[in-house]
């Protein structure tokens, strides 16, 4: 399975090499948010209690993440062309690994995710972020942004084949994205929120991301903070991709 699941991702992302602006236009909203967004409450961090000296070193993180969580929740659109296109079908007739090409999603999907959060960590670094923990803090954040976007990717590719409708692909995104994120510590410390929305960020997988991203950003990493965090994100990925890959099965009994 494992050359199979290889050639389905060599496929794919031979398809994403002939519309590079694809990347570039979904890196244009975390972008704004980056300098915008920043640019307009970087005074926020003068709250007493905020606990962070600089915004633009705070919110990096919030943007990979927000970014991880807006570009691939909307993978079910793409399941959905292939099914109307009839390729899933086609895909169906031969020998293939029904596993590869659900892997296939995933790992495409990964590997983009890990490209524009390194753009993005990049583009604050220019800016005048600073990540004291040294390299290894910014390759977890975006080794983290991997692992959430597979939670979305397998999320939002399980939804599409059970509705195969786009607009509910599109409302799905919209619903889950700003709720999400501003429920969690992307943009605020959680010292600051009402005590009802800590409690919704600490069941948050948003959040999970953000903390252990943190842990490891800092100038003294906390790891073991990471490594619990990062557990939880991983236990939920792999649940949510069990997920996708039941959904699967149940459209092949329907084909």
């Amino acid at each position: 399975m494992i050359a199979q699941t290889w050639w389905l991702t060599h496929r794919q992302l031979k398809a994403l090499a002939r519309q590079p602006g694809v990347l570039v236009i979904t890196l244009m909203q975390p972008v704004v948010w980056l300098f915008l967004f920043g640019n307009l409450f970087r005074r926020v961090v003068e709250l007493p209690g905020f606990g962070a000296g600089s915004y633009l070193d705070y919110r990096v993180p919030g943007i990979v993440v927000m970014n991880a969580v807006s570009a691939n929740m909307w993978a079910g659109m793409t399941t959905i062309d292939e099914i109307e296109r009839g390729t899933l079908d086609r895909f169906l007739t031969t020998p293939v690994a029904r596993g590869a090409i659900m892997n296939a999603n995933v790992i495409v999907a990964a590997l983009s995710t890990a490209f524009q959060s390194a753009v993005i960590v990049l583009l604050g670094w220019a800016a005048g972020a600073h990540y004291p923990g040294g390299p290894l803090g910014p390759i977890t954040l975006i080794v983290l942004s991997m692992v959430l976007g597979t939670v979305f990717t397998a999320l939002s590719n399980a939804f599409g084949m059970a509705v195969r409708q786009r607009e509910s692909v599109i409302g799905l995104s919209i619903f889950l994205l700003l709720p999400l994120t501003f429920l969690s510590s992307a943009f605020m410390a959680e010292s600051l929120m009402p005590g009802w929305m800590r409690g919704i960020a600490a069941a948050n997988p948003v959040d999970w991301s953000l903390e252990a991203a943190r842990g490891a950003l800092a100038e003294s990493a906390d790891w073991s903070a990471t490594l619990v965090r990062g557990g939880w994100l991983l236990a939920l990925a792999a649940a949510m991709v069990w997920l996708s890959t039941l959904t699967f099965r149940g459209y092949r009994r329907k084909v």
